[in-house]
């Protein structure tokens, strides 16, 4: 088996699921995917906007989708307190009202605390990425980042940074790794994502896969 294959998508139906829900024709299912990404942009863009005047990353574990004829259902699962907590509802009535501007249908957005952050990949790429940026040594943020996801109880982990790493002049991979990650385990639920960050030395790209428990 290959080592390029996405770990989520090898095991939907089995240990995971999708992060959207909805039926379209064939002919609009591809509308109906740019819709999907096009949503998670502008939330995404519109958190980003925020964060600038304050500290602090996005904290975004992922983002659940579900389409009904006439509303679309976004649940946005953070893992910190950031500008769309802070004053809750306003917040949310704000990013929700900058949103519905770029879409037909009405939309209603919810939010949901995750207990662990640390344990979600998404938000642990964006702690490397914003260490690196503060040119900490890569190793040490690996190590760093491994450390407090081990508090929340994971069986495995394994972190990749890949690109000039350091500012060196040749392009390599560096990849740590703690406990088991059976990649080639369907029962095995892993978590995955691909994060890029722009250095002033050229384009990073930083891998996680988080091995939860098995089924």
């Amino acid at each position: 088996m290959g080592q390029k294959i996405n770990p989520l998508g090898f095991r939907l139906g089995t240990t995971q699921s999708h992060h959207s829900f909805w039926f379209a024709k064939p002919k609009d299912f591809s509308m109906n995917l740019q819709e999907d990404e096009k949503i998670r942009n502008c939330i995404k863009n519109y958190v980003q906007k925020k964060n600038r005047i304050s500290s602090g990353f996005e904290g975004i574990a992922y983002m659940g989708i579900q389409k009904r004829i006439d509303l679309i259902q976004v649940i946005i699962y953070i893992g910190f307190p950031n500008l769309l907590i802070e004053g809750r509802t306003r917040g949310i009535e704000e990013l929700q009202m900058n949103v519905q501007k770029e879409f037909p249908r009405r939309l209603n957005i919810a939010i949901t605390r995750i207990e662990k952050p640390y344990g979600q990949p998404n938000i642990l790429a964006e702690y490397i990425a914003l260490q690196l940026k503060n040119r900490v040594s890569f190793r040490k943020a690996m190590k760093k980042a491994i450390e407090l996801t081990e508090q929340t109880g994971i069986k495995g982990i394994q972190v990749q940074i890949a690109g000039r790493i350091d500012g060196k002049e040749i392009a390599r991979v560096e990849w740590i790794r703690e406990g088991r990650v059976p990649l080639q385990t369907i029962r095995a639920k892993i978590d995955h994502c691909s994060h890029t960050i722009r250095t002033i030395y050229g384009v990073l790209g930083i891998k996680i896969w988080i091995f939860v428990n098995q089924e």
